[in-house]
């Protein structure tokens, strides 16, 4: 599972979990209504900070599977937030990430300055889709892992348990009338379509983010006749769902020149990877068992951690991820020392949480890889330190959910004279510069902005400077500038003499 799906996993389905017997394939009330019914009440928005907005809280019901005639209808949640300028241009519809994100859960938390910013240019809509948040049924799954304490990870027993509470929870959710085969990019595409008919918008701004960039894409394939301009941020093309070892490691290299630039880290941690190496040599020779409190339970545990733990650890925390980049400095230290306690953390959470979502998973086994991708894949992950762990558990995994597969069509590129905003992060080792390089070949009439120093969609990108360029883009405007910068990375201070010889430095 990639980065932003598995911490996706680890935090949102246990808050959810415990609702999934409750949830029925067939939303109450479903079968009283017609495909393209909207419902709407008045909604009043609170964020987690305590501001609050009006708003409208919408229903909508769409097929669950357009191929099928006879199948049933699912019902989709949105909120709309009513523009704040005098002459509001095009609506936009934000398509959140994962896949399995929540648009309005995300709009309460760090998502609620910029989605507000946004309502400038127009009325700004929240979809949560097919399978995820305040949409029914929502396709959580309550199976949990339960790795071993007493082993350290390694590839294949995890692989197996994967496996094994996925088959669990695909069968679950069959058995509760689920068409998982509906659960895929096109079909998420026609709901935005639908959502647009339902509420009498001419033409549309979509803006996605991540997952929702794979899913504005295809929008774009299937329906750009009824788009005004798409904004897209952290770029996943069609056949972008499998990332690239060279990616990552190309990303950990600009890490380690970041930290050996510092003056205050340089001196402790001069060779990153070298250090990072040569504590992967250490794990695999003798894995380390830590005792820690369990956050869950209160009560002491004790925790096997090695190689595969802090490969792991890398794969899914660090590539792209700017606060992650602040941290490892100080917890490659405490490593260097012997303290293995923050992995460990790390790698409790992993082994007894929830799996996710199976829309998640579906979703993304559904757009697949092509062939030349997964070669390509295969060979580079030999030689990268930490190979290809930023897909685990795919492709293996897709066999618990069927194997969907939407073909090579659906991942070929995608050719559009649609206004496109592209913007990439230059740390950002999940979606990088490189994939929107590569898809705006086919969009003549497209624009990079480049954020200097931010990572993959967060904070770091959308600072005001980004969010003043995607007004000006949204309101037809030429655009002030391509290239904005992001605050240079600070770090926690570190000891010196504190560092062990592992550092490198004598």
């Amino acid at each position: 599972m990639t980065i932003t799906k598995l911490v996706l996993a680890l935090t949102v389905s246990a808050l959810v979990s415990f609702l999934v017997p409750c949830i029925a394939a067939q939303p109450l009330g479903a079968d009283r209504h017609k495909s393209g019914h909207v419902e709407l009440e008045p909604y009043l928005f609170e964020a987690q900070n305590g501001q609050k907005v009006e708003a409208e809280l919408g229903h909508l019901f769409v097929p669950e599977n357009r191929g099928n005639p006879q199948g049933k209808l699912i019902e989709l949640a949105f909120v709309r937030f009513k523009s704040t300028a005098k002459n509001p241009g095009t609506p936009t519809f934000y398509l959140v990430g994962g896949p399995g994100g929540s648009a309005i859960s995300q709009a309460r938390g760090v998502g609620f300055p910029l989605y507000m910013a946004l309502r400038e240019a127009g009325d700004f809509i929240l979809l949560d889709q097919r399978g995820t948040g305040m949409s029914k049924p929502n396709l959580t799954c309550r199976e949990k892992l339960n790795y071993p304490l007493d082993k350290p990870l390694e590839r294949e027993g995890f692989l197996r348990l994967y496996l094994e509470e996925s088959r669990a929870c695909a069968q679950y959710w069959r058995s509760q009338g689920v068409d998982l085969s509906a659960y895929n990019t096109n079909e998420n595409a026609d709901d935005v379509e639908a959502l647009r008919k339902a509420l009498n918008i001419p033409k549309l701004n979509i803006f996605g983010t991540s997952y929702g960039t794979h899913l504005s894409l295809a929008m774009i394939r299937r329906h750009s006749e009824n788009l005004n301009r798409a904004v897209i941020a952290g770029i996943e093309g069609p056949d972008h769902t499998y990332k690239l070892p060279s990616n990552v490691q190309r990303n950990l290299e600009q890490v380690a020149q970041i930290y050996k630039a510092d003056p205050n880290v340089g001196k402790v941690i001069p060779d990153f990877l070298g250090l990072m190496k040569t504590l992967l040599d250490r794990l695999e020779r003798q894995p380390v068992t830590v005792e820690l409190t369990d956050p869950v339970t209160k009560q002491k545990v004790k925790v096997t951690v090695g190689k595969f733990d802090l490969q792991f650890l890398i794969a899914n925390l660090l590539p792209g991820r700017i606060a992650a980049m602040k941290r490892f400095p100080s917890v490659v230290q405490a490593m260097s020392k012997g303290d293995f306690s923050f992995l460990a953390q790390v790698s409790l959470s992993a082994r007894r949480d929830s799996i996710g979502s199976a829309m998640s998973f579906v979703m993304d086994c559904a757009s697949g890889v092509s062939r030349k991708r997964w070669t390509q894949i295969k060979r580079e992950e030999t030689t990268r330190i930490v190979g290809s762990l930023i897909d685990f558990p795919f492709p293996e995994i897709c066999e618990s959910w069927g194997n969907p597969n939407l073909g090579s069509t659906f991942r070929s590129p995608v050719k559009s004279k649609l206004p496109v905003l592209f913007i990439s992060g230059t740390l950002d080792g999940r979606t990088p510069v490189s994939n929107a390089d590569e898809i705006r070949r086919g969009f003549p009439n497209s624009i990079h902005l480049i954020v200097e120093q931010a990572g993959h969609v967060d904070a770091s990108m959308f600072k005001p400077e980004t969010i003043s360029v995607m007004l000006e883009f949204l309101n037809g405007l030429s655009v002030s500038t391509t290239r904005v910068t992001s605050p240079a990375l600070e770090f926690p201070p570190l000891n010196p003499s504190e560092t062990s010889r592992e550092t490198g430095r004598p």
